[in-house]
């Protein structure tokens, strides 16, 4: 950022501040700050130097011609081509779409690279209770599960609430349908039981698996996910999710000592690996261009919805950051490069083909962004770094995100696809939001633009383009 740029900007914000009767809010406290990781007081200036600029990007957001464009882009998006299951023509479709969007917006690279992905498809399925009497069970697949026979599966059932139940009452499990009702404790450690569950299930004997859909609150949605056979792979048995609500059915008429018999009916297949791409934006550096900050969502979706909370959100808020700082001509020191990540539902296959192309670019990567936990109101960071220092120097950078109310910095690593990144040693950044939730609708049918909020992606997508702005464009990067 040249000196010119620097007092147009302050010009601008001033006159803004004039008019509107407001001020840059005082900085908070620094908790994570302490006599050991103070920062000079060189660095600590130049940091609240950019309080001017923080401001002229929040008001070009939030008052200005960028106002409601994160929501009407991915409406347009979502709208258009829904779903975007890996493995699928749609998806491709959508990241030629927003390749063309990324080049038609004037930032310096747009590029794809290719990562494999597999290509699982639901096909029909159905469960129906037949005993003790007719009722149809809400079910979704679980993505990478077998399919059962054309003409089903049909077999009484054993309700239990944990893998030690199972173990426990092994011997009643051959030959049944085993429903696990597990208790939600939190996403973690209850998610186990969709990953895990048909694999423990088999062992026990069971022809097929229903999981107690993974989430807090239902209201009769079932909730779908990618699930796993471990290294056995030669027995395996269909698996689905069904609603929180007739989990606890059927295990109230276990109790009872009620007899159960369920059909279950699964067209899933799955088909060969397949081939698709991660798509790459750049906004080049200025005096470092070797030098990285990325920031990053994912395009694909699963195949229910529209996959705009999960994660449409979090990558349109990440290419419009920079096309945010574009707009005011704004260009940091270090490259800011946007990763639009494929494959990531089945697991994290185009962020681990991207370390896998990219890993040497290691000790050039300042820090590492990603948003896939919902773009609600911002309300801070989530950082995963050992290093005090950057912990205090981060927690500065929040403080002038004040004016957005997303000051808060916690530690912690929710970025899936930045976890490799993370792991060689490089800080890493999540969108902390007021996502209480987001398990609510997560992999459902109910994930689409209704769940999303204009003010909130504004206030996202400012605060990630000032946040990814100020740690590209400091003399200092963060430590290590």
């Amino acid at each position: 950022m040249n000196g010119l740029q620097v007092l147009a900007l302050l010009v601008g914000v001033l006159l803004t501040c004039q008019a509107a009767g407001t001020s840059v809010p005082d900085h908070p406290p620094y908790s994570w700050c302490n006599n050991s990781t103070q920062l000079s007081d060189r660095l600590v200036a130049e940091i609240r130097g950019y309080g001017p600029v923080v401001a002229a990007i929040i008001e070009r957001v939030m008052q200005g011609p960028e106002q409601n464009q994160t929501y009407e882009e991915l409406a347009n998006f979502v709208d258009r081509f829904g779903a975007r299951m890996a493995g699928s023509r749609n998806l491709e479709n959508a990241i030629d779409y927003v390749v063309a969007l990324l080049e038609r917006r004037g930032l310096d690279a747009v590029y794809t690279e290719e990562a494999e992905v597999p290509h699982w498809v639901r096909g029909n399925e159905s469960a129906w209770l037949l005993k003790p009497r007719l009722q149809r069970l809400n079910i979704l697949g679980l993505g990478g599960s077998v399919g059962t026979p054309p003409e089903g599966i049909m077999a009484p059932v054993l309700v239990v609430k944990s893998f030690d139940e199972l173990r426990a009452k092994a011997h009643q499990a051959r030959g049944k349908i085993v429903v696990f009702n597990e208790d939600y404790t939190s996403y973690p450690s209850t998610v186990a039981y969709r990953e895990d569950g048909a694999s423990a299930a088999r062992q026990a004997g069971a022809v097929a698996a229903l999981v107690r859909s993974v989430t807090p609150f239902s209201i009769g949605s079932p909730h779908t996910g990618w699930m796993t056979y471990g290294e056995n792979n030669a027995a395996r048995i269909p698996s689905a999710c069904i609603t929180v609500e007739d989990a606890e059915f059927l295990e109230r008429l276990q109790q009872r000592g009620v007899e159960m018999k369920i059909q279950l009916v699964m067209d899933a297949k799955n088909l060969p690996h397949t081939t698709s791409r991660n798509t790459v934006a750049e906004l080049r550096g200025s005096t470092v261009p070797d030098e990285v900050v990325l920031v990053s969502g994912h395009l694909d979706s699963w195949d229910v919805g529209q996959g705009a909370m999960d994660d449409g959100g979090g990558a349109f808020i990440a290419w419009r950051a920079l096309a945010v700082l574009r707009s005011l001509g704004l260009r940091p020191r270090r490259t800011l490069r946007c990763v639009l990540w494929t494959g990531e539902e089945e697991g994290i296959w185009g962020g681990r083909a991207y370390y896998k192309r990219h890993q040497r670019e290691a000790p050039n990567m300042n820090v590492v962004m990603e948003s896939d936990m919902g773009t609600f109101r911002p309300l801070g960071l989530m950082l995963a770094s050992a290093n005090p220092t950057a912990r205090c120097m981060a927690e500065h950078v929040l403080g002038l995100m004040g004016a957005l109310n997303a000051t808060r910095l916690r530690l912690g690593d929710d970025g899936p696809d930045t976890k490799q990144w993370v792991e060689r040693g490089v800080p890493g950044a999540t969108l902390d939001t007021a996502n209480e939730k987001y398990f609510y609708f997560h992999h459902t049918d109910g994930d689409t633009m209704t769940v999303e909020d204009p003010v909130n992606l504004d206030l996202c997508t400012a605060f990630w383009a000032a946040v990814a702005f100020v740690f590209a464009d400091l003399s200092e990067r963060l430590p290590r």
